[in-house]
């Protein structure tokens, strides 16, 4: 299964329309801060399910601030990271979060830094930002039929 996994786009859907073209994804994950860039992307695939959390940016926005998801059987923790202080760069409260979830995989956003990380036996992503900053990034997401991860970081 290929998911595209985008965060903090901050108003610039751009990016994301064009590595949804070239990616051509089964699923679409948002991480937050950009609620608003995701009518673009639902108008230019509407055939592919995109789930999305809410971020600290998101202002009257309904999404959850987190969920647990399952992608080819693998579950999967999905925040935008902010409610767990990952800006500070401590990953333990948000790892012990996906862990009582039962989660192989923790995504997160808000640092706009990416990362592609194995921590405490889960697999830790964060595509950094897709619309704002020098190094824009999105991830690559792959689970195979029986649970396989793989992931890249790719520019915008």
């Amino acid at each position: 299964m290929k998911i595209a996994v985008f965060s903090d786009s901050h108003g610039v859907s751009a990016g994301m329309i064009k590595a949804v073209e070239n990616y051509a994804p089964e699923q679409i994950i948002h991480l937050g801060d950009g609620n608003r860039d995701l009518r673009a992307l639902e108008r230019a695939f509407p055939r592919i399910p995109v789930c999305a959390v809410s971020g600290n940016c998101d202002i009257d926005c309904t999404e959850a601030e987190y969920r647990v998801i399952s992608l080819n059987g693998v579950r999967c923790f999905v925040t935008h990271g902010h409610r767990y202080g990952v800006r500070y760069g401590n990953l333990y409260t948000l790892l012990y979060a996906a862990e009582l979830s039962d989660c192989r995989i923790v995504m997160y956003g808000h640092t706009h830094r990416a990362v592609f990380d194995n921590a405490e036996g889960m697999t830790v992503i964060n595509p950094g930002s897709v619309g704002s900053g020098a190094d824009r990034s999105w991830a690559k997401l792959e689970i195979g039929s029986k649970g396989e991860i793989s992931c890249e970081i790719c520019p915008v």
